[in-house]
């Protein structure tokens, strides 16, 4: 008998540290209780057919689909190309019939596409740790058209409960750092949708490109190489990637530490120097990160992901924002598990992904 597989996979909220990933710094991302869930039931045929809460029709796409950008732009709607990524590089030994699902706002930041790649790739046969995972649904969504880097997959395979995964991308290496229980965590929609494929993403990778050519990977430089920097523009992208290193491991000491108010301080740094450094914020964003600020209990916000609208975060004690108070939606996120278990959480490459059968929560294997 066949069974079918169903793989639940989060998505994640960037505490601290943009822009970063794919510079070879570091960040402190959180899997958080939202996620996406894929289920597939094989069936033998040339065709995998995926139906969605938001795509009620469906899509079916070949099972040999090449890994070809030309053929993968072609597909539509849109998260197609994502599905046919992942089907390329996963190589799947039958057709069948799936469902997706998913909690997670479209365009809000929280990482919906990386959620659903990590989901994808389990229940299509992808097994492994979650480096590998991550390196993989990577790959997928750099073909599909977007040059993201591995942050998101790798905290959406290897988050752990009540933590923060602080992530060095010069080596993937990762420690898990504890979000004190008296803190909270809320993520505010801005009301502008952020689309990667639709914004300047791609050309603040190539201006970060263009100043390592000159200093080296960004994310190992100090303030001593930006004097190598004459280009102004180049000077103040490689300013935000150098000090939000630094911010980001300032962050992860102060909640080891149980200092909320350091921490927040670091998060407004950190969103003044990606609205003005590295130009990604809007003015909608920048007057809810006011405003939250403004707020008595609110420790410090920022805006999350790669910006160009999208959410913010806030750092905040229990209960200090109303999240009914704002129109485009607002929710408290509980820093939660990864698909892929780790049998030692010091340790990324432990955890293994397998598909689960139809019915149980998600595609955990290992032991705590």
């Amino acid at each position: 008998m066949i069974l079918a597989r169903r793989v639940t996979a989060p998505g994640r909220v960037n505490l601290i540290g943009d822009h970063t990933d794919y510079n070879q710094g570091v960040a402190l991302p959180v899997a958080i209780d939202l996620g996406t869930t894929a289920e597939f039931t094989p069936n033998g045929s040339s065709l995998l057919t995926f139906f969605s809460t938001h795509y009620p029709q469906g899509i079916s796409l070949r099972r040999d689909l090449p890994l070809d950008p030309s053929v993968l732009s072609t597909l539509e709607p849109p998260w197609a190309r994502l599905v046919g990524a992942v089907i390329a590089i996963v190589g799947v030994e039958s057709g069948g019939i799936g469902r997706i699902e998913t909690t997670i706002p479209i365009g809000a930041g929280l990482s919906s596409s990386a959620s659903l790649m990590v989901a994808l790739a389990g229940v299509l046969g992808a097994t492994g740790s979650a480096r590998t995972i991550a390196r993989l649904c990577q790959q997928a969504e750099n073909f599909s058209g977007v040059p993201v880097g591995i942050m998101d997959p790798l905290v959406s395979a290897g988050g752990r409960a009540g933590h923060g995964m602080l992530i060095d991308f010069s080596d993937l290496s990762t420690t898990y750092v504890p979000i004190p229980e008296d803190a909270q965590l809320v993520v505010v929609d801005s009301g502008v949708p952020r689309t990667l494929r639709f914004t300047e993403y791609a050309a603040r990778v190539a201006e970060c490109e263009a100043a390592a050519s000159i200093i080296g990977p960004l994310g190992l430089a100090d303030d001593a190489d930006l004097a190598g920097l004459r280009d102004k523009r180049l000077h103040r992208r490689a300013h935000h990637v150098v000090s939000e290193c630094a911010r980001v491991r300032q962050v992860a000491a102060a909640l080891a530490d149980g200092d909320l108010e350091a921490a927040g301080s670091r998060l407004v740094e950190s969103h003044r120097s990606l609205a003005d450094d590295f130009e990604v914020s809007t003015p909608e964003v920048d007057a809810l990160v006011d405003h939250l600020c403004s707020l008595d209990g609110v420790y410090g916000a920022r805006v999350t992901g790669a910006g160009f609208g999208g959410s913010v975060v806030a750092l905040c004690r229990p209960g200090a924002v109303d999240v009914r108070a704002f129109p485009a939606g607002a929710r408290i996120v509980v820093p939660s598990d990864g698909t892929v278990a780790d049998a030692d959480r010091g340790n990324s490459e432990v955890g293994q992904l397998s598909a689960a059968p139809a019915g149980s929560l998600g595609a955990v294997a290992g032991a705590d």
